[in-house]
């Protein structure tokens, strides 16, 4: 039972750590996320890489994934690595055996079969860079960045802001947030797709786009009449399910699609992020 209570409140703790927009301390602190029987250790890494264009994370099990463009020539990688034990030196040990490996897809490695670890990443890149990130147990963020990106997690949200490019993200259980800026869209468009969670977009009054938009199970709601439903559908109460919008929006353009599953969706005018 208490393996049980610590699985759950180690995701808990994963899910909300890469949302952090704190310091670096803060951010890789050493705060005990133990029940009690726990106690933790936790180590920051640093390395800096030769930039290619494209960028490829593994979160693996545990451990969430930002990546931030920035106008500079090379990577900048900050890898967290926690790890829980029954004991101080257990947990200590956890931690100092765990490598980061940065020679192709940028991973964590350990031979220990102790699943009670975690690697989170904050990563500065070229604003123009292809990414594939991948996690399972943690949230994707990037913000700044134009490129092809394939993002996936199974557990945790995935949060975009001013970005550009070829974008495809998709997660589980986790919401869906998205900031757009500029007046249109750079790049082939964004098709973002959750099971579980909440969809929240933030766009410039005068951002030209084909949004498509829509839930099966939750609320609607738009601040872009172009992108609200039909008064008739919207009370109709046998029209509850399959909340969908097509539309375009200041003359059209590049598509921007986020869809749920079970959730709410939420369009909202804006210049900022939501």
């Amino acid at each position: 039972m208490k393996d049980s209570m610590v699985r759950v409140l180690f995701v808990v703790m994963l899910v909300g750590l890469i949302g952090s927009s704190a310091n670096a301390s803060d951010w890789c602190g050493k705060n005990n996320y133990g029940d009690g029987d726990k106690t933790s250790a936790v180590d920051t890494r640093t390395f800096t890489l030769a930039a290619t264009g494209r960028l490829e994370v593994d979160g693996r099990t545990n451990g969430g994934i930002k990546v931030t463009g920035a106008d500079r020539n090379d990577v900048l990688v900050e890898a967290c690595v926690r790890a829980w034990a029954d004991s101080q030196s257990e947990a200590d040990n956890l931690v100092k055996t765990t490598r980061i490996e940065t020679s192709g897809v940028i991973k964590a490695v350990n031979d220990s079969d102790n699943n009670h670890s975690s690697v989170s990443y904050r990563i500065s890149v070229p604003r123009n860079t292809d990414l594939v990130l991948n996690a399972k147990n943690g949230g994707v963020k990037v913000d700044g960045v134009n490129g092809s990106m394939d993002l996936s997690t199974v557990n945790g949200g995935i949060k975009l802001s001013n970005v550009a490019g070829d974008i495809k993200g998709r997660t589980t259980n986790g919401g869906v947030s998205v900031g757009l800026g500029g007046n249109a869209w750079t790049g082939n468009g964004l098709d973002v797709e959750t099971v579980n969670g909440g969809i929240k977009i933030s766009i410039p009054s005068n951002f030209a786009a084909n949004v498509e938009a829509g839930t099966v199970n939750g609320g609607f709601k738009s601040d872009f009449p172009e992108l609200q439903l039909p008064k008739k559908e919207a009370k109709d109460r046998s029209w509850s399910r399959n909340k969908r919008v097509n539309a375009a929006i200041n003359g059209g353009g590049a598509t921007i699609r986020a869809v749920t599953t079970n959730g709410g969706v939420k369009i909202m005018s804006s210049g900022g992020t939501p």
